[in-house]
């Protein structure tokens, strides 16, 4: 099947149309696509009579119903092929008709599949691409939730903020040193031993990686005392050193040959663009995942997520369970020279933002208007002061990026019919966060965060870690930066007071505004046992089973 000639079709129509028009529409060179009108015409599905002499426009005439026939195919090999080969062709430009017979035929595909070897599979819809399953690059949530099923950390840290054991079984913790005892015997995914010597290796990767830095600032020395023991040095105090181990960019992993190994429940093969595969690991060190494989395949946007078991019956019930999905802000690059620069320029805005946030819903369901706080049970009871109109030099620049789309284009119109100049700028999503410069050349853009488990210490991560939109911004801010130097002295159950001064000094200079909360709701099937939400409001897999239906 031909994804060009598939959108063709539902595009242009028997009729007069220039050459340029299909290239324009195809969005190929005039050659690439005078070779693809050739081979579409040899292949009789097409019969296309150039214009000869000024005025004379070139014909087109279909010969094939090219999405009928296509629909047809696909079906088929929606039937007979795996859904790894299958579920690429929905990726093409489809009528609404055809792709809803599609996805519909997909989806009964999907779901809880028991082999005939009995091997038990969960067969998942992703939307987006995988990013990376490395865990000093997991900077979003999708990746974020592969690095939790393929290695583990050191210690575990709940939403509470309690600690239990993971890698390591103990540790002793005084105001300027932590000891850490590793489990014996435990495997990464290539057969090897975890020793001492690993773990520091991983530590010390991830303290001088330009994103973490900041954060294992107080970090001056990690080393092996025996081979399953190791101390981490903090000379003037890190109160915060646990909890950062129990991040998942503080995963323990081992490289070899370009590889990367965890010790997990699962372990990845078959990676790339349209499927990723995690298998369960039999020598886990914990217990054992209750699935043998869990399959990720790329489907459209606007399929619907649902968890389902293969055998579940058309039309029997789904339950919905809820999990927090974080929150979104507006932030101002306060640095950047232009009038957002000026505190009354953002003022203006911050007072505009808060004039029309309750409406927030009409664009994003999921959205519930945030005038409190980014932390869920806090209320900073700011009021924001009516302010006037200022006087702009220039039109300020907004970034858009896909997952911000329709909220950026809503905050747009406000802005409009406010008298604020403003225009959009898209950026690619990966770039968006793997390249902090791209934030770095817009004034103010919608940000979505969500929070690994314990949001305190996640909060931290968030005005602080390198790959946050914020802490280039507090870099420049005298006021935060001293703020940030507290936290290190500060003992941890005292972190919601000093995370409440720090929004609070952020909503005072208008550089973060609160925009909305936003939980996700999950349908399961309802044979699908033992659902537990774990890191960044994702399913735990290793946890997950179906009931099996006995004759």
């Amino acid at each position: 099947m031909d994804q060009y000639l598939l959108t063709l079709w539902n595009t242009v129509s028997s009729g007069n149309i220039k050459q340029e028009k299909i290239a324009e529409v195809l969005q190929l060179s005039p050659k690439q696509t005078a070779r693809n009108i050739q081979k579409w015409g040899a292949q009789g599905w097409l019969i296309f009579t150039p214009g000869k002499g000024r005025g004379n426009v070139s014909k087109l005439q279909w010969m094939k119903d090219v999405e009928e026939i296509y629909e047809e195919q696909l079906m088929m090999m929606i039937e007979d092929e795996s859904v790894e080969i299958s579920s690429k062709y929905l990726l093409f430009d489809w009528s609404t008709d055809s792709k809803l017979r599609l996805m519909n035929k997909f989806r009964s595909k999907l779901g809880y599949v028991q082999k005939a070897n009995e091997i038990d599979k969960l067969i998942i819809p992703r939307r987006y691409p995988l990013l990376t399953m490395h865990p000093l690059k997991a900077a979003e949530i999708h990746s974020a939730n592969m690095v939790v099923n393929v290695f583990n950390r050191l210690v575990t840290v709940d939403e509470k903020g309690v600690i239990y054991p993971e890698l390591a079984h103990s540790w002793d913790e005084c105001s300027t040193k932590l000891r850490l005892y590793l489990k014996k015997d435990v495997k990464f995914h290539d057969g090897s031993i975890l020793i001492a010597e690993d773990v520091v290796d991983c530590l010390e990767k991830l303290r001088r990686d330009v994103h973490f830095k900041d954060l294992w600032e107080p970090v001056k020395e990690i080393k092996v005392v025996a081979p399953l023991i190791l101390d981490i040095y903090f000379p003037t105090g890190c109160s915060y050193c646990l909890q950062m181990l129990g991040t998942i960019n503080s995963s323990i992993y081992k490289e070899n040959k370009g590889q990367v190994f965890g010790t997990g429940a699962f372990y990845a093969e078959n990676t790339h663009d349209l499927k990723t595969t995690l298998f369960a690991f039999k020598d886990y060190f914990q217990e054992r995942p209750l699935l043998d494989e869990v399959e990720f395949v790329q489907v459209p946007k606007d399929f619907d997520i649902v968890y389902r078991s293969s055998t579940q019956e058309k039309g029997k019930d789904t339950v919905e369970v809820e999990s927090d999905s974080g929150f979104g802000v507006v932030i101002m690059n306060t640095y950047r020279k232009s009038d957002i620069q000026r505190k009354e320029v953002r003022d203006y805005l911050h007072y505009i933002i808060s004039k029309h946030r309750h409406d927030i819903a009409r664009v994003h369901s999921r959205a519930m208007p945030n005038d409190k706080s980014c932390l869920i049970g806090q209320d900073q009871n700011y009021t924001v002061p009516k302010v006037k109109c200022p006087t702009f030099t220039g039109t300020l620049i907004m970034k858009l990026v896909n997952y911000t789309e329709q909220t950026t284009h809503w905050l747009k119109e406000i802005f409009d019919a406010e008298g604020v100049p403003v225009e959009i700028k898209w950026i690619p999503f990966e770039d968006s966060v793997t390249k902090s410069e791209k934030n770095q050349q817009v004034d103010l853009f919608v940000h979505g965060e969500v929070f690994e488990m314990n949001q305190n210490f996640s909060f931290y991560q968030f005005l602080n870690n390198g790959y946050s939109p914020l802490a280039n911004i507090l870099k420049t801010d005298n006021k935060l930066t001293k703020y940030l130097n507290e936290y290190a002295h500060t003992p941890f159950p005292e972190w919601t007071t000093l995370n409440l001064k720090v929004e609070k000094a952020l909503l005072e200079s208008s550089t973060m505004i609160p925009l909305y909360y936003e939980k996700r709701q999950i349908p399961f099937s309802v044979d699908l046992m033992n659902i537990s939400i774990k890191h960044f409001g994702y399913v735990d897999f290793s946890k997950l089973w179906v009931r099996p239906q006995l004759e």
